[in-house]
């Protein structure tokens, strides 16, 4: 059955990506991107001629995750023109670059709010709309590095992955009873075919930068090419898209809690594993396995 979705980070990479993928399986997608009449103005008319070209459902919607205003507005749109939402993909998130003494407070600040308080910002707004439904999918799109190998000079965005992650894990619990399901999609690092690594932020104390400079000289030169080396030659970042495909497809109650796309291999499906493990043996002890699963939909009235 067709799903009404609202994707945010969708001017670009995974998220551009997964919004084409989910309007060519058939369901209406709306692409949340910042700037819809400014900086990304051209991506909206790009969405709109692949819906075009390809005769499928695909809208932009104006959707800046660092405005609550923003969020419930986005919301508001889908609501009045499709009547109903499915699926809220957390996909918006930014990484920056550096020795992580460089970060003033205020610039990590800014990581964690758009990766962190963003997922916030718009469950406030598109969760009242699923709980009145009594039914629904939270998809949040993660990162290995919250469980797996973490290379140096990353420490902000791996913290705001792992605090996201953290909020996710929570979530599913509480939103369980309400008929609304999570799922957690886990890429690992592609260096190829998206901007993740080339767009990342930098500190602006280029004192401490250049000290650090001195003992770990190109230091992320040398990551990006090993994690280049470890992924196999046909990796490719169209799988994240895939998987969310797969996702949003499979029968409502049946989807799984994590799933992991890591040409890289870097552990985390390991540690995942056993952390996920013991969360439903925790939740089993202490009397609620009811929330492991969300509850059945609500029937629909006559």
């Amino acid at each position: 059955m067709s799903k009404v979705i609202i994707i945010s980070g969708a001017s670009s990479g995974f998220g551009a990506l997964s919004a084409r993928a989910l309007a060519d399986a058939g369901h209406i997608v709306y692409a949340g991107m910042r700037g819809t009449s400014g900086r990304n103005a051209a991506q909206v008319e790009a969405a709109r001629q692949y819906s075009a070209d390809k005769s499928v459902d695909l809208r932009a919607v104006e959707l800046d995750i660092s405005s609550q205003e923003s969020c419930d507005a986005a919301i508001t749109t889908v609501l009045a023109d499709a009547g109903r939402l499915d699926v809220v993909v957390h996909n918006a998130g930014h990484m920056v670059t550096g020795p992580t003494e460089a970060f003033s407070t205020d610039e990590i600040a800014a990581v964690y709010d758009t990766n962190v308080l963003g997922t916030q910002r718009l469950n406030r707004a598109a969760l009242p709309v699923l709980r009145g439904q009594g039914e629904g999918l939270l998809l949040w799109v993660g990162s290995t590095s919250t469980r797996g190998g973490t290379p140096p000079y990353l420490a902000p965005y791996f913290a705001a992955k792992a605090a996201m992650d953290s909020l996710a894990v929570s979530y599913a619990a509480e939103v369980a009873r309400f008929g609304i399901e999570t799922t957690i999609v886990v890429p690992g690092s592609f260096t190829h075919g998206t901007n993740h690594f080339a767009n990342s932020g930098r500190p602006a104390d280029s004192a401490t930068v250049a000290a650090y400079d001195t003992h770990y000289p190109n230091l992320m030169e040398q990551v990006s090419l090993r994690l280049a080396e470890l992924a196999p030659p046909d990796a490719d970042v169209a799988d994240v898209a895939t998987a969310i495909v797969d996702v949003v497809g499979t029968t409502h109650g049946k989807r799984p809690f994590r799933v992991h796309i890591d040409p890289a291999d870097d552990g985390a499906a390991v540690v995942s594993a056993v952390a996920d493990r013991i969360r439903t043996e925790f939740l089993t002890r202490i009397g609620l396995t009811d929330v492991l699963h969300p509850s059945a939909p609500v029937p629909a009235q006559a």
